[in-house]
């Protein structure tokens, strides 16, 4: 009986083990429970600051010495606008704010005459200036300041000429911050052939996160960037990639049916980012109002400066991962020969997965310097979504190196059409050209062309 017993048991251990086997045996659940988890604490905790991100509406400045770089005190700025008329007078580190009433168009005029003796605008034309004003949005109103002394007045073909350097800088600035937001889409569309259309919102992204960082949690700005671009790279590059698009691929899921997902999920993102950071642009606390330092006929700001040398470097690195490196050019093969890759040994999946992590990070770094030099909103991304396709599709679709080489193009061209029609309309001309080019090459300047039959 005993020895009945003793096998009775025997037997039953497998049975009780058979559980835990089953457990093992599917180890997606415990990542997919674990990511859940994370998921929900990080948007509860993007839901409890947003009472703390409620703004008015205002301008601000700072008004310094270009000599010393000091603040001048009792400087007065006037704002006028429909039934409104305030002035501020700056305090003793040359700052000064006023509150406006609302949402609507203001012209903002510096009193030349309460400057100190010896110094003046640097463009006597720009002592007034006109901006649009947004519910809950502060801006930052710069006024240049030189010594005083005026050039005589330039004829309007040699002021238009004078500005070709500075558009062109400025061009290239820009071209910087489309490229590093074209390359991620490039490298996505060519290892997957998706056309995303919620790549835009990884550029906010980066730069909501960079705001949460620095200005809700009190991280020196640099090193919020830095955080920001890396929670950018893992949310919405590795779990953006195995949670959504890696399981359409592996269910089949069409090119056509992808692009509708990738446009609904873009939706779905810029109004979270609404509802979570309300709808007002915001600046960063750093390094906003800085005046600009005279390199040649250049005027640029130490944070431009700064971050289209880093932008520049990401580049490169990316350039040099691309050609040099062993996974780069197994990214290569997978954009030429998905299956002929993945025959030759090449873990696709995994390559797929790296692309989404660049592409993500360089889009949030974008997003960055995007933020530096106009601020942080949640409708960013979408602003500037068309010209990083315009950038991709001019340079060739697939190619990164492509991607680089239309962005700068287009950049150039927005800022220098500025010399031949209104600036409200200067995304049309890059976008004309676009066109015209696409005529004459359809697959871009460094696409290939494709047989057809």
């Amino acid at each position: 009986m005993t020895g009945s017993m003793s096998d009775g048991a025997l037997r039953e251990r497998p049975t009780a083990a058979r559980p835990a086997d089953t457990r093992r045996s599917n180890p997606q659940q415990g990542w997919r429970r674990g990511f859940a988890f994370v998921l929900a604490a990080f948007a509860a905790l993007l839901m409890t600051i947003a009472p703390a991100l409620a703004a008015d509406t205002g301008l601000k400045g700072t008004v310094k010495d270009p000599a010393s770089g000091t603040g001048i005190a009792n400087v007065v700025i006037t704002a006028a606008g429909e039934g409104f008329s305030e002035s501020a007078t700056t305090d003793a580190d040359g700052k000064w704010a006023i509150a406006l009433p609302g949402s609507g168009t203001f012209t903002i005029t510096i009193d030349t005459s309460t400057l100190p003796s010896g110094l003046g605008l640097a463009d006597p034309e720009r002592g007034t200036t006109s901006v649009n004003a947004f519910d809950g949005q502060t801006k930052t109103i710069i006024f240049p300041l030189g010594d005083g002394s005026a050039a005589a007045p330039e004829s309007e073909a040699a002021s238009k000429w004078s500005q070709i350097p500075q558009l062109t800088v400025d061009g290239i600035i820009f071209g910087i911050v489309i490229a590093l937001a074209a390359v991620g889409l490039s490298l996505v569309f060519g290892t997957t052939k998706l056309t995303n259309f919620a790549h835009g919102e990884l550029i906010a992204l980066g730069a909501l996160l960079t705001f949460f960082f620095s200005s809700i949690v009190g991280l020196p700005l640099v090193l919020a960037i830095i955080i920001a671009v890396l929670v950018s790279a893992f949310l919405g590059g590795w779990v953006q990639n195995r949670v959504l698009w890696k399981q359409l691929r592996m269910r089949g899921t069409g090119l056509i049916a992808a692009l509708v997902v990738s446009i609904g999920l873009g939706f779905f993102l810029r109004y979270f980012f609404l509802f979570v950071f309300g709808g007002q642009t915001r600046q960063f606390n750093e390094f906003a109002g800085q005046a600009g330092i005279d390199i040649g006929p250049v005027l640029i700001t130490p944070k431009d400066l700064i971050a289209s040398i880093v932008g520049i470097i990401l580049i490169g690195l990316t350039t040099f991962w691309l050609l040099r490196t062993k996974a780069g050019k197994a990214t290569r093969a997978v954009a030429d020969n998905p299956a002929l890759a993945s025959a030759s040994g090449i873990e696709v999946e995994k390559v797929i997965s790296t692309v989404w992590v660049l592409g993500a990070g360089l889009a949030g770094f974008s997003g960055v310097m995007i933020g530096l030099q106009s601020g942080v909103s949640w409708y960013m991304g979408f602003q500037i979504l068309l010209l990083v396709f315009a950038g991709t599709v001019l340079g060739g679709l697939g190619t990164a190196f492509g991607a680089i080489l239309g962005s700068l193009i287009v950049g150039v061209l927005i800022q220098l059409s500025t010399l031949v029609i209104p600036t409200e309309l200067k995304y049309v001309g890059a976008l004309v050209v676009l066109i015209l080019i696409l005529l004459i090459r359809p697959e871009g300047i460094l696409g290939r062309r494709e047989r057809i039959g």
